[in-house]
């Protein structure tokens, strides 16, 4: 795992520390993708008031020309994350592409476009009848439904027991999203139903291939972020170069567990990308 303090950049882990020195020797082949909610933008009760800090599209417009591509990969509609993020029209993003529903949908900043698949039906289904699987779950009052245009999502955060309301809703909606051809997707005090076929790492590992790149960093917090963790892990066994950063929480230990660094949340990420920069580009940020 790797160390809890982010005063230095050097990953804990000698597979980490390779992934570092690859991007710093040949930064024009690598991919930098990070997660969104809490990676680039912290954590906040009502996910549609969530907004990157302040200081996350300054650090990335100060790495993104040296680096072959940019990726924001996230459970979000491409749109949405565009919007929340800032970063449509910022000098130094040229590069950027946003994988958004989990890489169902992608957005780029050279054309300001997203291209997208057509709705899968069970979300309608699954939309229509969740209010009736919500009174029955026995999960108390406070918890609610975020629409996601492709996905929709239960949070518990509102809660009076966030947690207990958690895993009292597990089951149903487990049960909901199978019957109508969704999976489940877990995360930080959310369960996420969503068309199959597509996770973050799948499109992690999409998009390192079609850049070409010979190393790649991943930043998430969450459970939706192991997949992209593995895809990394596979990437490496194929010869490309990788490193891990988790945004550090103690709700999601096994992320941490995974990590070659770990960093003070988004404020981490942060500090970590403008340490980055510096080093790329031998100036001060």
């Amino acid at each position: 795992m790797g160390s809890h303090t982010d005063s230095s950049p050097t990953p804990a882990t000698p597979a980490g520390r390779d992934g570092l020195d690859a991007i710093l020797a040949r930064p024009g082949r690598a991919v930098l993708a990070f997660d969104f909610d809490g990676t680039l933008a912290p954590i906040v009760p009502d996910p549609d008031l969530a907004r990157a800090h302040p200081d996350a599209v300054p650090a990335l417009a100060a790495v993104a020309p040296e680096v072959a591509s940019v990726a924001v990969v996230t459970g979000r509609p491409a749109d949405v994350a565009v919007r929340y993020g800032g970063f449509a029209g910022v000098p130094g993003l040229e590069n950027l592409v946003v994988l958004g529903h989990y890489g169902s949908e992608r957005w780029d900043a050279r054309t300001g476009t997203v291209t997208a698949p057509a709705p899968h039906p069970g979300v309608a289904a699954v939309r229509a009848e969740l209010p009736g699987v919500l009174a029955r779950s026995g999960a108390g009052g406070g918890a609610w439904v975020e629409e996601k245009g492709f996905a929709v999502a239960v949070h518990t955060r509102r809660a009076e027991d966030p947690q207990a309301a958690f895993e009292a809703l597990r089951e149903p909606l487990t049960d909901l999203a199978t019957r109508h051809g969704l999976v489940l997707e877990p995360g930080r005090l959310v369960l996420e139903l969503r068309p199959p076929g597509m996770d973050k790492g799948k499109a992690l590992l999409e998009w390192v291939r079609a850049t070409g790149a010979e190393a790649v960093l991943y930043a998430g917090d969450d459970l939706g972020d192991l997949p992209a963790f593995a895809a990394v892990d596979k990437l490496r066994s194929d010869g490309v170069h990788g490193l891990l950063v988790c945004s550090g929480s103690d709700e999601v230990p096994e992320l941490a567990a995974r990590a070659d660094l770990v960093v003070d949340g988004p404020a981490g990420v942060v500090r970590f990308l403008r340490t980055l920069a510096d080093r790329l580009t031998g100036s001060p940020r």
